[in-house]
C-alpha cells in the first residue's frame, strides 16, 4: 500500500482518478449518505489529507462525480463531445438516442439518479454538457417542422430524464437477471418514444417510428450467464 501511495503522490492525475473511482463505487453502493472523504480516501488507498487536497469538501467530490457521469453519459448517448458539434435535428436518430439513454440508465442506476439530483439543484444546469446537449437538441426539435406546436422543451427534458433514471430503480426490484433488466430497459425506451410520438412529434414525419410502435417487442436474445 505504501508503494502505491508513493507512486500516486508523484502522479496527481492518477490520484484524483483513484479518488473519483472510489467515490463512484461508494455512491453506487450506498448513495450520497454513504460517502465521506475519509471512507473514499481509505477505499482509494490514499491518506485523508491527500483526498482533501483534491476535493475540499464532500459536496465537491459528489459534484465532480456527477460531472464524470455526465461526460460518460454524453459519450454513450451522443458520441464524442469533441467532434459532435451542433447536430441538425434531421440528423438525430431519435429512436437510437432513446434506446442508448435507457440502456445507460439501466447499467448505471444509482449514478444517474445522483447526477439528476445534482442537476435539479444546480443554479446553472446549462453548465452541464449532457444537459446542454439533451435539452438543446429538444429545443432545436421544438422549433422545427417535425414538432407539434407549443412543445416546452425544458419540461419535456426533465420528464424524459426523470423517467429514464427512476425506471431502473423499479426494474432492480422486479428483475433478477440481466436479460430481464434489458427487457425492462427496452420497455422504457418504447414508451418514451410513444409519448413523444403522440405528444410532441408530428407522427407523419416519423413513419419508421410509427411502424416500430405498431409492432410487439421482439424477444431478446438469451444472455450468456457466468
Amino acid at each position: 500500500m505504501t508503494d502505491i501511495r508513493k507512486r500516486r503522490a508523484r502522479d496527481p492525475v492518477a490520484t484524483r482518478e483513484a479518488i473519483l473511482e472510489a467515490a463512484r463505487a461508494l455512491l453506487a453502493k450506498d448513495g450520497p449518505d454513504g460517502v465521506s472523504l475519509s471512507e473514499v480516501a481509505h477505499l482509494a488507498g490514499v491518506n485523508r489529507g491527500t483526498a482533501y487536497q483534491h476535493f475540499e469538501t464532500r459536496e465537491k467530490l459528489i459534484e465532480a462525480t456527477a460531472d464524470w457521469v455526465s461526460e460518460r453519459m454524453f459519450r454513450s448517448v451522443f458520441g464524442d463531445p469533441e467532434t459532435i458539434g451542433e447536430r441538425r435535428v434531421e440528423e438525430v436518430d431519435i429512436a437510437d438516442t432513446t434506446d442508448r439513454l435507457a440502456l445507460f440508465a439501466m447499467d448505471n442506476p444509482e449514478l444517474c439518479r445522483i447526477w439528476l439530483l445534482q442537476l435539479l439543484a444546480s443554479p446553472d444546469p446549462m453548465a452541464d454538457p449532457f444537459w446542454r446537449e439533451y435539452e438543446g437538441s429538444l429545443q432545436r426539435f421544438a422549433h422545427s417542422d417535425l414538432a407539434e406546436d407549443g412543445v416546452d422543451a425544458e419540461v419535456l427534458s426533465v420528464l424524459m430524464l426523470a423517467g429514464a433514471f427512476l425506471w431502473p430503480i423499479w426494474a432492480r426490484s422486479h428483475a433478477r437477471e440481466e436479460g430481464e433488466r434489458r427487457a425492462l430497459g427496452r420497455r422504457l425506451a418504447q414508451e418514451c418514444l410513444r409519448l413523444c410520438m403522440f405528444g410532441s412529434m408530428r407522427s407523419d414525419k416519423f413513419p419508421d417510428i410509427a411502424e416500430r410502435l405498431g409492432r410487439p417487442l421482439a424477444p431478446l436474445p438469451r444472455v450468456a450467464q457466468g
